[in-house]
């Protein structure tokens, strides 16, 4: 069987890290942006991590492997 190709363009929009955690770009830029400051504007621009939730669905239209990223608000049961 051959193997499955990945989605380009989806491949195009998000960074995969080298520990396999994905980071995209956010929403809400592209208009009606008048009313925003400029540090909500400027917070915009950088790149976030994809949710947990959604890493099942990125893998099977990547066809990769990806990773869950460590939530630093968890708090450990030492």
């Amino acid at each position: 069987m051959p193997k499955l190709k990945g989605h380009k363009g989806l491949a195009k929009r998000i960074k995969i890290t080298a520990n396999g955690k994905v980071k995209a770009g956010k929403r809400g830029r592209r208009h009606r942006n008048s009313h925003m400051s400029g540090d909500t504007m400027r917070s915009l621009n950088q790149k976030k991590l994809v949710h947990r939730h959604m890493l099942r669905r990125l893998e099977r239209v990547l066809g990769t492997r990806l990773h869950i990223a460590e939530d630093k608000t968890a708090k450990s049961d030492d």
